[in-house]
């Protein structure tokens, strides 16, 4: 069985590879409990200076895998989701994302808790929440209207519609857009030029300009969860997962 997350320690950057593209890198379980291992190793590691999270050329994450919410009564506080929401929002050390092809759901908040963002011209991303009869997490209800403004972020997050690279661009939700073939290299140019740098002083820039925000983050995280935790027990969330995982015929 393949590795569903590929780490590569080198020249003080560790890059995360979801690696699940049959599925198109949807999160599971085992997923989010290894990404949440190698943050808190990382996190310890003097030798890690820089994470830098990326899928392939033509798919980042089509978000959380849908089967695992099928008969899903709750977010508790040691449920591997929540535990990864915790531990980005809190790792210490500087985060890049190189996000291309699909970065749905969870593929697009977790962008918000990260330091520098590259996509790659074919990037997507969406917030299908409410279209799934579910809310908001990750602290997006907090972070997106801040990054974007209220009313666009309504219009994210309520209508879902698929926000293309260059949107994102302009919307100050990425530093760059690059062709496919390019974003890997060039991600992997800035983490090193981060790993060049003061480790400190980098870690403690970052603490800087997360403060604050930090409690705020945490607590939403939690509202967030709870709320989310009551949609997937409806029968809104229930009926349109179960559509949605459907075989089409």
């Amino acid at each position: 069985m393949n590795n569903p997350v590929i780490s590569q320690r080198l020249q003080g950057v560790l890059t995360l590879t979801l690696n699940r593209p049959a599925k198109r890198n949807a999160l599971n379980g085992a997923m989010y409990q290894a990404l949440t291992h190698q943050l808190r190793e990382a996190a310890l590691d003097t030798e890690v200076r820089v994470v830098l999270l990326q899928g392939q050329h033509d798919c980042f994450t089509a978000g959380n895998d849908l089967a695992d919410f099928i008969g899903k009564e709750s977010l508790d506080e040691d449920d591997p989701i929540l535990q990864f929401l915790h531990t980005l929002a809190d790792f210490p050390k500087p985060v890049i994302a190189a996000v291309a092809g699909a970065a749905v759901g969870i593929g697009t908040t977790l962008l918000l808790h990260c330091d520098l963002v590259y996509l790659a011209d074919n990037a997507r991303l969406q917030l299908p929440f409410v279209e799934l009869g579910l809310v908001p997490e990750f602290a997006s209800s907090l972070l997106l209207p801040r990054a974007v403004g209220h009313l666009k972020a309504c219009e994210l997050l309520l209508l879902a519609d698929p926000i293309s690279a260059q949107e994102a661009l302009s919307l100050g939700l990425a530093n760059q857009v690059l062709a496919p073939d390019d974003l890997l290299a060039h991600a992997k140019h800035q983490a090193e030029r981060l790993a060049a740098k003061p480790p400190l002083a980098l870690q403690r820039s970052k603490a800087l300009l997360k403060q604050e925000l930090r409690q705020a983050v945490h607590f939403v995280i939690d509202t967030e969860a709870r709320a989310f935790s009551l949609a997937l027990q409806g029968e809104e969330a229930q009926a349109r997962i179960a559509r949605k995982l459907a075989p089409r015929g």
